[in-house]
């Protein structure tokens, strides 16, 4: 025997509107108090009870000459109803709370030269003016950065900017010029000689950032116009602090933004190599995408960079 299955039932798109009216009126157990209530003609009312019947293949209300009863249909429509308006509202706080805490939370990117001065006192300022604010850092080079500014995964990228805009969606606000340096420890052999040409530097190990980053560029260019061969570097690495303990620990060079050593120049355990005539600069900006909003936070931290940045361009100029 052949078991013939009803199609199901082919519902229209979910009108919490019409599930609202059935409810008054079942609350109400008439149509002209439901009507009242919700401020509508009763034929109007009535109307869209009659739709939701339709669509759903089911009485929902019994007529009666006392008003309007609601059926087993209605008890389970209504039933779930509830419990989807309850889901709903709690939705409706808890995205309120999270634009709550939005406001009250920052994401940014940092490079490793911009987190050794610039970065540190701007959030020192920033923490004065907004201790509500609560700021979250993603440390890494521009090749971490720049797709997590695009992606919107962060407010802005504290970092090298380039001198045209790389990408259509991204907006650069420039902040200080900063200069790329060949580094060694204090008592390298190379340290103290007043002149050194490409071909010193390259009988030396290196640890260099991959090639793609301006700094490793700029250097091979160096190379170029002497001549030789990019160098091959004997390390390569995106991180900041292997780059310094190498240098620091070894006979390795790096090639490196000067803001990066500021520190360790200070203390007398890393120096700049002079006479190898590499000016290469490059400018330092906020990067954010060019079709965000920009939030209070944000606009605040730019203010402290602003003024951070004064005192690094001082000291740029200097050295």
């Amino acid at each position: 025997m052949a078991v013939v299955v009803p199609d199901p039932v082919q519902l229209q798109p979910l009108d919490l509107r019409r599930l609202r009216h059935l409810r008054a009126a079942v609350r109400s157990g008439s149509l002209s108090g439901a009507a009242e209530t919700l401020g509508l003609s009763q034929p109007a009312l009535s109307s869209s009870i009659k739709s939701l019947e339709a669509d759903l293949g089911v009485t929902l209300l019994e007529r009666h000459r006392h008003g309007v009863v609601g059926t087993a249909y209605a008890e389970t429509l209504l039933e779930h109803f509830q419990r989807v308006e309850a889901e709903l509202q709690a939705a409706w706080l808890r995205v309120g709370r999270l634009r709550q805490d939005s406001a009250k939370h920052l994401q940014i990117g940092c490079g490793p030269s911009e987190a050794t001065r610039l970065l540190p006192r701007a959030l020192e300022r920033l923490r004065q003016r907004r201790p509500d604010l609560r700021v979250e850092v993603a440390y890494g080079l521009n090749e971490r950065l720049m797709p997590m500014v695009r992606h919107g995964e962060i407010e802005c990228a504290l970092s090298s900017i380039p001198s045209s805009a790389a990408h259509a969606d991204l907006r650069h606000q420039p902040l200080y010029v900063d200069r790329a340096v060949v580094i060694a420890r204090a008592d390298h052999p190379l340290a103290l000689r007043r002149k050194i040409s490409a071909a010193d530097l390259a009988a030396w190990p290196w640890v260099l950032a991959r090639r793609w980053e301006l700094e490793r560029r700029a250097l091979d260019e160096l190379f170029a116009d002497a001549g030789l061969p990019p160098l091959q570097a004997s390390v390569e690495t995106d991180s900041a602090i292997l780059m310094k303990t190498l240098v620091l620990q070894g006979d390795y060079l790096s090639y490196v933004p000067l803001e990066m050593i500021h520190w360790e120049q200070q203390a007398g355990t890393l120096r700049a190599l002079e006479g190898i005539g590499s000016r290469w600069e490059r400018h330092v900006g906020l990067t954010t995408r060019g079709d965000a909003a920009v939030s209070d936070g944000l606009a605040a931290l730019r203010e402290c960079l602003l003024l951070a940045a004064q005192s690094v361009r001082g000291r740029a100029a200097t050295a």
